[in-house]
Parts: C-alpha cells; structure tokens; sequence
C-alpha cells in the first residue's frame, strides 16, 4: 500500500480594473506564489486558531519575480493594503476578494499579496504581473482563490 500524499497549496487571482463609468478597462487570470511564511500559517491554522486570520490585500510596484521566502511585497503603494470585503471558504479552495476603490493604490500596479493585518503581518501569498496602470478614478477588484490540493 503507497501512503505517499503530498499537499500542495497553489494560486490564481483575476484583475479586473473599471473606469470610472464602471467600464471594464483590464481583465486577467494570473498564478501566484504561497509563499513559506504562508505555507507554515496554514500549518499552524490546521493546529489551532490562534493565527489571525487573512483579512487585508495590498499592491505594489515592485517587479522582482515573487519568490518562495518573500515576506512582504516588493514596494507596497502607501495605503493601498484594503479589508478584503470577502473571504469565503468551500471543499478545499478559498476565496478573498477585495476592491481597490477610486484613489487606493493608484499607479502602475504590477504585485500583489494577502496578509493578516492592516499593516505588517503574515503575507500568505505573493505574485507579480505585467503592468496594470490604475488611474485615481478606476476601481479594481481582485478575486485570488486558494487551493489546497
């Protein structure tokens, strides 16, 4: 009898980026990275609960490939780490959403990660992308699902 069982931990977020009038202006499926500080807070989560939950996404300029000992994003935008406005948990994913409003984290976007605090904390996840330019005015959500397979 084989009982060799691997548990992966792997990523996907989709950007969508409106105008102002609400018109889609950018769209895309991008992988990430659980990164080795989530990895061990998901382990100390199948422990116990006194990890704090994941409750904040942010973005970031930095364009360093996202590796697996990253703690942090590369260059966070000032004020651009939102409450994650949905977290919902199913079989063996789980999705955070959050929405980047008119004036939050405005720039030419291309990092993003979820952590546990509105400042600092635990980083689960990282990964960089191709530029997403976020004017004052554009609202971009991103929904990043989990799976644990």
């Amino acid at each position: 009898m084989n009982t060799n069982d691997s548990l992966f931990a792997s990523g996907k977020l989709k950007i969508i980026l409106a105008d102002a009038q609400g018109h889609i202006i950018d769209e895309r499926d991008v992988d990430n990275l659980v990164v080795t500080a989530g990895r061990t807070y998901i382990a100390s989560r199948m422990k116990d609960a006194t990890a704090t939950a994941m409750t904040h996404m942010a973005v970031g300029t930095g364009s360093t490939a996202a590796v697996i000992g990253d703690t942090t994003l590369g260059t966070e935008i000032a004020a651009s780490r939102v409450a994650l406005t949905s977290t919902v948990a199913s079989t063996n994913t789980i999705v955070y959403v959050a929405t980047f409003g008119s004036g939050v984290g405005t720039g030419a976007i291309t990092e993003a990660g979820i952590f546990n605090a509105a400042s600092v904390g635990t980083m689960l996840c990282r990964t960089v992308f191709s530029v997403v330019n976020k004017a004052a005015g554009d609202t971009m959500n991103i929904t990043w699902t989990i799976t644990i397979s």
